[in-house]
C-alpha cells in the first residue's frame, strides 16, 4: 500500500518575497488611486477671487482672499420711499475680514473695522462640499441663531 502526498501550497523563500513584493506594489497602486478628490484640492479654496451669485434681498458679492485677509465687494440694496415714490438704491461697499482656517473644512471671518456691536461677533463658516470649482458652506454668526447656507464659486 502506498501513501500519496497530498499538495500543499508552500513557495520557497525567493517566490514568497517576489509576491509579497508585487502585492505590497499592488496594494500601494490601490491606495494612492483612491485618495479622496476634496482631500486633495482642498486647499484650492483658501487663496482666489470668488463669487457669491446675487439671490432674493442681495447682489454678487465678489471675494477676493490673500493670506489673511478677505475683501469683499458688493452692492447694499436700500428700499427708498417718501410721500410721492418708491424704489431701491444699490450702495456698493466694500468690507476687509480676518480669515482664520481651522483646517480645510472650517474657517472663521471677523470684520476688520466692526462698526456695530453684531459685526464684532465671529462669522464660522462650515465648508458642506466640494465639487469641481465651488463649494456649499453653512455659516453661523458667534453664537447667535443666525445661520445661512450658500455655494461659493471660484472664478480665479
Amino acid at each position: 500500500m502506498t501513501v500519496k502526498k497530498k499538495d500543499s501550497f508552500i513557495l520557497s523563500a525567493p517566490k514568497a518575497k517576489r509576491m509579497f513584493v508585487f502585492l505590497f506594489s499592488l496594494l500601494m497602486v490601490l491606495i494612492s488611486s483612491c485618495k479622496s478628490e476634496i482631500k486633495d484640492n482642498s486647499d484650492r479654496f483658501k487663496k482666489g477671487v470668488f463669487e457669491i451669485p446675487a439671490g432674493k434681498g442681495y447682489s454678487k458679492t465678489i471675494i477676493t482672499r490673500v493670506d489673511s485677509l478677505q475683501i469683499e465687494e458688493y452692492e447694499k440694496i436700500i428700499n427708498i420711499s417718501n410721500d410721492s415714490a418708491s424704489g431701491i438704491k444699490r450702495v456698493k461697499h466694500i468690507d476687509t475680514l480676518y480669515i482664520k482656517w481651522k483646517n480645510n473644512f472650517f474657517y472663521s471671518l471677523k470684520l476688520k473695522s466692526p462698526k456695530k456691536q453684531l459685526d464684532r461677533d465671529a462669522i464660522y463658516v462650515q465648508i458642506t462640499n466640494v465639487s469641481e470649482n465651488s463649494y456649499d458652506f453653512s455659516a453661523k454668526v458667534g453664537f447667535s441663531k443666525f445661520k445661512t447656507d450658500g455655494t461659493i464659486y471660484k472664478i480665479k
